[in-house]
C-alpha cells in the first residue's frame, strides 16, 4: 500500500474519532450549556467552563481537519456525510431520526439530540464536506523529493 493510500486508511480512522468527538464531546457539552442557560445558572463554574472547553475542543479538532491540506478529506468528510445523512431523516421522519441516537439515557445523547434537531449537525456537516471537493485534498504535493504537507517544512 502506498503512503498516500495510508493517509486516506489513516483518514478513516480520523473520521472515526470525529464522530466520537461529536458525539460524546460535543455532546456532552451541548447539553451542560443548555442545561445551564435553562437553569439561569452561569457558565463561569468549573462545569461551565468545562462544557465550553469541551465545545471548543471539538470546534478546534474539525477546523483542523477541515484546513489542513495534508489531512486526508475523508477525516472530515466521512463523519460530516454521516451528519447530513442524518439531518435528511431528520427532514423525512424526526422519530425515526431521533429514535436512532445511541445511548439515549446519558447527557452527550441528549445533548446530540439538540444539536441534531436545532440543525446545527446539519449546518456542521456541510462545513465537514466541503475538503471531499478539493481535488487537492485527495493527492499530495511534493516540491522536488520531499512530501509537502500543509504544515510541513520545505527545503
Amino acid at each position: 500500500m502506498g503512503s498516500g493510500d495510508m493517509r486516506h486508511v489513516f483518514g478513516v480512522v480520523l473520521a472515526v474519532v470525529t464522530a466520537a468527538a461529536i458525539f460524546f464531546g460535543a455532546g456532552w457539552a451541548i447539553e451542560k450549556i443548555t442545561t445551564f442557560h435553562a437553569s439561569g445558572l452561569s457558565l463561569s463554574s468549573t462545569h461551565g467552563v468545562l462544557a465550553v472547553a469541551a465545545a471548543l475542543g471539538v470546534g478546534l479538532l474539525l477546523g483542523v481537519l477541515v484546513a489542513v491540506p495534508g489531512v486526508s478529506p475523508l477525516a472530515a468528510g466521512l463523519p460530516g456525510l454521516a451528519l447530513l445523512g442524518w439531518s435528511a431523516l431528520l427532514a423525512a421522519s424526526s422519530q425515526r431520526a431521533t429514535q436512532l441516537i445511541p445511548l439515549h439515557r446519558h447527557s452527550y445523547a441528549a445533548g446530540f439530540d439538540i444539536m441534531l434537531t436545532t440543525g446545527v449537525l446539519a449546518l456542521t456537516g456541510a462545513v465537514m464536506i466541503v475538503p471531499l471537493f478539493l481535488p487537492s485534498r485527495w493527492r499530495r504535493r511534493y516540491a522536488g523529493d520531499d512530501y509537502v504537507s500543509g504544515i510541513g517544512l520545505l527545503r
